[in-house]
């Protein structure tokens, strides 16, 4: 019997790569000979890069700017045979750094990881975009790699949302000329546009600290940005993603957008790690509502589902109904909180939990 484990992360709790860890101790322990097979998942966001290293590609480290100014190290993931480097902005410009300064945060940091990527020699970069402290359309990525924006007196506006409504004039014939020859692809798990009830700053602001003057300061500097730089990619798919730094990405770096989950089961090798699997388990902490609009376990399920396998899932915590996940291809979910009622022991002791999750999954469909 042979099982792929192609969990994300449980927020808070669990890496991906510790998810698998214990639901593989599990299924061996309930089902002694059962081959498992571990791909630890992301879907452009937080854990993409650990995702990428499990996977086998190489992990970098270099400093860069954080989102308040600061020198952080940040890492990207890079795979030397194809090229390919794996790109996650959340940990240059992530939430991980704090959300005090939702209206000058920048993305400055992403860009010189970008540029850390091309001087390693990446012929293609997938840019993973989520987990974002910043709302500043791109500007600080693009800046970084040789954009130039100016207010009316010629002088480099400043930094976030709060420096792209002084934007004047944008010039961006000073951009790496390596993209011209980089395949950028802009992958996310949301495809909202950059402004409006939708976009960036009205949905995601709040969670950046951003108060409701400041989600209206930044939406109409979104608006600006993109009535200087292009007004017609403002509600591409994606603009709005990370704080509009997917409207970045299509604009400066000529990105194509992708679902993150589709992007990363193709970067990880998915098919090739499904290949004689009967059973796939997936999962992340809170199977909800916003799973079932394209997070990494509806992914894993539609692509594990074409090539013949059953599909449960794992889960800190289950908020659908089971018709809901067998609509998306999940035959079953599995959630610790049936466990384990109390939410911070949940938490605590998510991996002995998991195993016992798993004993379940082994007799419920490997018997």
């Amino acid at each position: 019997m042979r099982v792929l484990i192609a969990s994300d992360k449980f927020k808070g709790s669990l890496t991906a790569v510790e998810v698998a860890e214990h639901v593989g101790a599990g299924l061996r322990r309930a089902a002694a000979g059962t081959e498992v097979v571990a791909l630890p998942v992301a879907d452009g966001g937080d854990g993409t890069v650990d995702a990428a290293v499990a996977a086998g590609y190489e992990r970098r480290e270099v400093p860069v700017t954080g989102p308040a100014g600061q020198r952080v190290r940040a890492a990207y993931a890079f795979r030397r045979a194809d090229g390919t480097a794996v790109v996650e902005m959340a940990e240059a410009s992530g939430l991980r750094y704090g959300a005090g300064a939702p209206l000058t945060a920048t993305t400055y940091g992403t860009g010189e990881l970008v540029r850390a990527a091309l001087d390693a020699g990446a012929r293609t970069i997938v840019l993973g975009v989520g987990g974002s402290a910043t709302t500043d359309g791109g500007a600080g990525m693009l800046a970084a790699l040789g954009a130039r924006f100016l207010d009316g007196a010629g002088r480099p506006v400043g930094p976030g949302g709060a420096g792209v409504a002084a934007l004047a004039t944008a010039d961006l014939s000073g951009l790496d000329p390596r993209l011209r020859g980089t395949a950028v692809v802009l992958a996310s798990d949301v495809d909202n546009p950059l402004t409006g009830p939708r976009g960036a700053a009205a949905v995601y602001g709040p969670q950046k600290g951003a108060s409701p003057d400041d989600v209206a300061v930044l939406d109409a500097a979104l608006a600006h940005f993109a009535r200087v730089l292009e007004p017609a990619l403002a509600d591409a798919p994606g603009a709005g993603a990370a704080g509009g730094v997917g409207y970045g990405a299509l604009v400066g770096l000529g990105a194509t957008f992708r679902p993150g989950i589709e992007v990363m089961l193709d970067v990880l090798g998915f098919e090739r790690a499904v290949a004689g699997c009967r059973l796939v388990i997936t999962g992340e902490g809170s199977l909800d509502e916003q799973t079932l609009h394209g997070k990494a376990p509806v992914g894993v399920a539609a692509a594990a589902r074409l090539r013949g396998a059953e599909v449960v899932a794992v889960c800190g915590r289950l908020a659908v109904v089971p018709a809901a996940l067998a609509a998306v291809g999940i035959s079953r979910a599995y959630a610790l909180t049936d466990l384990e009622p109390d939410p911070e022991r949940c938490m605590a002791h998510a991996g002995p939990l998991l195993e016992r999750a798993a004993e379940s999954i082994a007799r419920d469909f490997l018997g």
